[in-house]
């Protein structure tokens, strides 16, 4: 029996690797069926990058601003009370604990 189903040894192993293939092209990641994910994780990135730049644009703002030759005293001033914990007299501080944003 085996010896008369050897010659369609080939044939069933071709057939099953393009079965395997065909079904990998329609389910798989980069397959037709997952577009809109893909679509929807882009439009996700995209409004990332957005945030992304309006951050490094504002960081580069308050490096330009702290640079020797173009010293924001006002910048500087706060960046020291962060940093330093420090207060002008008159001014009341309320300490506020900051609790760890867990992703969801």
């Amino acid at each position: 029996m085996i010896e008369r189903m050897r010659p369609y040894a080939p044939t069933g192993i071709i057939f099953l690797l393009i079965l395997y293939f065909g079904v990998q092209a329609l389910t798989g990641e980069r397959g037709l069926l997952s577009h809109g994910e893909r679509a929807e994780m882009l439009e996700r990135r995209q409004v990332e990058l957005v945030q992304l730049e309006a951050q490094r644009q504002d960081l580069e703002t308050r490096v330009r601003y702290l640079r020797p030759d173009n010293l924001s005293r006002d910048l500087l001033e706060e960046r020291a009370r962060v940093i330093l914990g420090f207060a002008a007299p008159g001014e009341y501080l309320i300490p506020v604990e900051r609790r760890a944003v867990t992703a969801s």
